[in-house]
């Protein structure tokens, strides 16, 4: 038995197509005057997003302030109590009855006290070549600039495409200085 092919329909685009110069500048002119329209609407958004959320921040100040200055506190008790709250530093971690107290160290992280040219330059100099990543990369600008000895290359295409860019005329509104 044959299976059957599904056929997969699509609807037809329901689009505006200019049909003269006339009807392309109009159509122009409308991008141009939505476009506007939803850039004012973003804003008034932005605007009534920004007065919310300032709103809600200075009602949650006073609630920070005081979860900050509670572990501020805790940690002074904490550091000060360390041996008893952790046997003797046998653990890191102090169950409470409403939660617990830990004690996490961080990740190494490696800081740079002065430029990376420099430490560069220390490194070399005192033989700790593995400090030093020497990375070869491709030069892309150079490729682009000699297209024709680069497709010559396995594994180089140089690719250049075409967009299609709509931009209504607008004038800028003068600063006031």
């Amino acid at each position: 038995m044959a299976t059957k092919k599904t056929r997969i329909k699509s609807a037809a685009a329901a689009v505006d197509v200019p049909q003269n110069r006339e009807m392309a500048a109009s159509a122009i002119a409308e991008i141009g005057r939505h476009s506007r329209e939803l850039a004012r609407i973003q804003a008034d958004m932005n605007d009534s997003m920004s007065l919310l959320k300032e709103s809600f921040e200075k009602e949650a100040e006073p609630f920070r302030l005081k979860i900050e200055g509670l572990t501020n506190g805790l940690q002074m008790y904490a550091e000060a109590n360390r041996a008893a709250l952790t046997n003797n530093y046998k653990v890191k971690t102090v169950g409470m009855t409403t939660g617990e107290l830990l004690w996490r160290t961080t990740p190494p992280s490696v800081r740079l006290t002065d430029t990376e040219e420099n430490v560069i330059a220390a490194c070399e100099a005192a033989g700790l070549e593995e400090f030093i990543r020497r990375t070869p990369s491709l030069n892309r600008d150079a490729i682009k600039a000699n297209p024709e000895e680069a497709k010559h290359i396995q594994g180089i295409k140089i690719g250049q495409g075409e967009q299609f860019v709509v931009v209504p005329f607008e004038a800028e509104l003068a600063e006031v200085a």
